[in-house]
């Protein structure tokens, strides 16, 4: 339908579609509503999963926890499931669920304003304007590369890529590599890259505490069992659940972080049998502090004859090579960055401008807040999915999905009863975020003595949920209209920052 301006107008508008806004699109047509758009920048759907195809790119989440539970899978092939299947999954669940004729994949959404005297979202896009009631946004936090800024990087002569955008069309074998940084990504595709390489040289500036990983295949005669018997499945996903659900105890305990700290020793004592390079790659802050990475065979990747571990700070990129703080020039020809994406600094945020004019970004200038962690004072009918304080260090963030999903659905059906715009009151915002942030005190990520991507510029920490999933599940399964106040058409509001 078009809009009195020209544009063309939804009733809900969803950015982004992997698993929020596939998700997303599957609960709302479940629940009756059909006039929605969803709309991605990318040529199929999938978000993180499309777009990180490096070798070994996999999930550290259990297989059939890591999925819909109104979607369930009982055919993964491992217990940690590859890219290739997750990306998929997603795929087939966007064409058995009847999503496809709501995509807009290939519109790459620019801007989107709050229209106060319409009251709509305004949004300008790669095929043109649009407008919505309602603005659902489903980006992600792993969405943009985040790329160091290393002096002279510009003026290297080789190849250099980011992992989240890998060259497949590059022969990386015989290769001098530098991979820069040991993060999540990087402990996947090291052990597939150091085989293949001349020399690899992995520069690191804090070793992660790693624990075994434990993939296995799962048989076939497990996977008729759990087509044949349903419940088996669903057994199956509850045990993963409350498995995570129960080492999550430690990240809010941290004195219990020690039984991790002793299996991830022994597993590096196990690995690596050279006492100086396990000295580099001994964590000196508590485990949980910074992500925890699960690995069997990144170790003995690095204690190959063509690996080395670089300690020392890198200064500069020169047209050959890399420069470490202590002098030493590291000859490479190609340069691959493990150094992770915007979390704390959503590139969305600067797109999106609310009722009085100012961008997300800008509201968030002292840091990401948000209510429930799904909408922002100043953003009228605005909500986020995995928004500020919802991403998980121990358990499956597709549960945070469904309860977020349940929560807008609840806001929509206030929506449909009341007809006006809504945002969160501004102190009722203020005084959940002061609550988080008491919880999140005594947590392994305020006080295990490292810094992390969990963190933002001022030290808060704005990623993460403070405790247990289920806790934020019963925060999440009714929609609290007392929360919120209604926003009068030509209202501008003036919003805060907390």
């Amino acid at each position: 339908m078009n809009s009195k301006d020209g544009s063309r107008h939804t009733r809900i508008a969803i950015i982004g579609a992997g698993f929020g806004g596939i998700g997303a699109a599957i609960r709302l047509r479940g629940a009756g509503h059909h006039d929605f758009l969803v709309f991605d920048r990318g040529a199929e759907v999938g978000g993180t999963w499309r777009d990180n195809t490096y070798p070994g790119c996999a999930c550290d989440v259990p297989s059939h926890l890591y999925s819909f539970s109104f979607a369930r899978n009982p055919g993964w092939s491992r217990s940690f499931s590859p890219q290739p299947e997750i990306w998929a999954y997603l795929r087939r669940c966007a064409d058995e669920h009847g999503v496809r004729p709501h995509l807009r994949l290939g519109h790459e959404v620019h801007a989107a304003a709050w229209d106060a005297a319409d009251q709509v979202w305004r949004l300008d896009t790669s095929h043109g304007a649009y407008s919505a009631d309602v603005l659902v946004a489903a980006g992600g936090p792993l969405t943009e590369p985040s790329i160091p800024d290393l002096p002279g990087l510009a003026g290297f002569r080789g190849e250099t890529f980011h992992s989240a955008r890998w060259r497949h069309d590059l022969d990386l074998r015989g290769r001098r590599i530098a991979v820069v940084g040991t993060g999540a990504s990087a402990i996947q595709f090291v052990p597939q890259l150091a085989p293949q390489a001349a020399r690899l040289t992995l520069f690191q500036r804090t070793p992660a505490w790693v624990l075994p990983r434990g993939d296995r295949r799962i048989s076939a005669l497990e996977r008729r069992l759990f087509r044949a018997a349903p419940f088996t499945h669903r057994l199956a996903r509850t045990a993963a659940y409350w498995g995570r659900e129960l080492q999550g105890t430690a990240f809010l305990r941290p004195a219990l972080m020690r039984v991790g700290q002793a299996v991830a020793r022994r597993h590096l004592r196990r690995s690596v049998a050279d006492p100086a390079l396990r000295a580099k790659l001994t964590p000196r802050y508590t485990m949980g502090c910074k992500r925890v990475l699960l690995s069997d065979d990144f170790y003995p990747a690095l204690a190959r004859d063509n690996v080395d571990v670089v300690t020392e700070p890198i200064t500069r990129v020169t047209a050959d090579g890399v420069v470490t703080a202590d002098g030493r020039t590291h000859p490479v020809d190609t340069i691959v960055l493990g150094t992770g994406f915007h979390v704390t600094d959503l590139p969305m945020a600067h797109a999106i401008r609310g009722a009085d004019g100012r961008t997300l970004a800008e509201h968030w200038a002292g840091g990401m807040h948000a209510y429930r962690g799904v909408a922002v004072s100043g953003f009228p009918n605005l909500f986020l999915l995995l928004g500020p304080n919802t991403g998980l260090g121990h358990n499956s963030v597709v549960f945070m999905i469904e309860c977020q999903l349940a929560y807008l659905l609840g806001a929509l059906r206030h929506l449909d009863r009341t007809g006006a715009a809504i945002e969160p009151d501004p102190d009722t915002q203020r005084r959940y975020n002061e609550a988080l942030d008491r919880r999140m005190a005594g947590t392994v990520w305020a006080t295990g003595g490292c810094r992390s991507w969990y963190l933002d510029e001022h030290g808060r920490n704005s990623t993460l949920w403070p405790g247990y999933t289920w806790t934020y599940w019963l925060r999440t399964r009714r929609f609290d209209p007392g929360a919120y106040r209604a926003v009068p058409a030509r209202a501008a509001t003036a919003g805060v920052n907390r």
